[in-house]
């Protein structure tokens, strides 16, 4: 696998930018407390789940999908939302992949053109975060790397767990505070698997 570059910045998810990459009905941040729970371990067999409707949604324009963030981790504590990177030819082109997922149950509520042309759906219960790159995209990479590394290294996994739920209890009604916040763990943590 290429090792990409480190992210130069945290996507921005604050005020009018986060009211920008809304699609739909989505709110732009949270509306409940943002909670970080203890590893379920029924996590992977939800994701087979998913991934077996993904792919029979779009055959052969799922060029991969794959279980990442921290419902990926054995042991790791997240927020319970899985998070699956979908990979297709071109993530702008909407109409080639999006009919089919609706039609699946899930729904555009993200487009960021400006960040990897990326693009996220949520199902109806907002229990998925499926998005949505194309091939040998930077974030994607980044996002194996992190979740192979946590896999294999407690003493990370256990520290980043520990700061989500600092990080959590400090900004519990602010996504964007959340995802900032966790910034500095995860680059200190992609150093530690070789990423510059």
């Amino acid at each position: 696998m290429r090792i990409p570059p480190l992210p130069k910045a945290s996507l921005d998810l604050t005020g009018d930018k986060a009211a920008k990459r809304a699609v739909g009905n989505r709110p732009a941040n949270v509306t409940s407390p943002i909670t970080i729970d203890a590893y379920n371990p029924e996590w992977p067999t939800m994701f087979a789940k998913e991934e077996a409707a993904i792919r029979a949604a779009l055959g052969s324009r799922a060029l991969a999908v794959e279980h990442v963030g921290s419902t990926a981790v054995p042991g790791l504590a997240a927020k319970n939302r899985l998070d699956i990177d979908l990979i297709v030819v071109d993530p702008a082109d909407e109409d080639a992949y999006v009919p089919p997922l609706e039609a699946a149950g899930y729904f555009l509520r993200t487009r960021d053109p400006d960040w990897y042309q990326h693009r996220c759906l949520w199902t109806h219960d907002h229990g998925v975060n499926l998005h949505v790159f194309g091939p040998d995209c930077d974030e994607h990479l980044r996002h194996l790397i992190l979740r192979d590394w946590l896999r294999a290294h407690p003493e990370d996994r256990d520290r980043y767990a520990a700061e989500k739920h600092r990080i959590a209890q400090e900004h519990p009604m602010d996504m964007a505070l959340y995802v900032q916040a966790k910034t500095t763990i995860i680059i200190d943590i992609l150093k530690r698997c070789g990423l510059r």
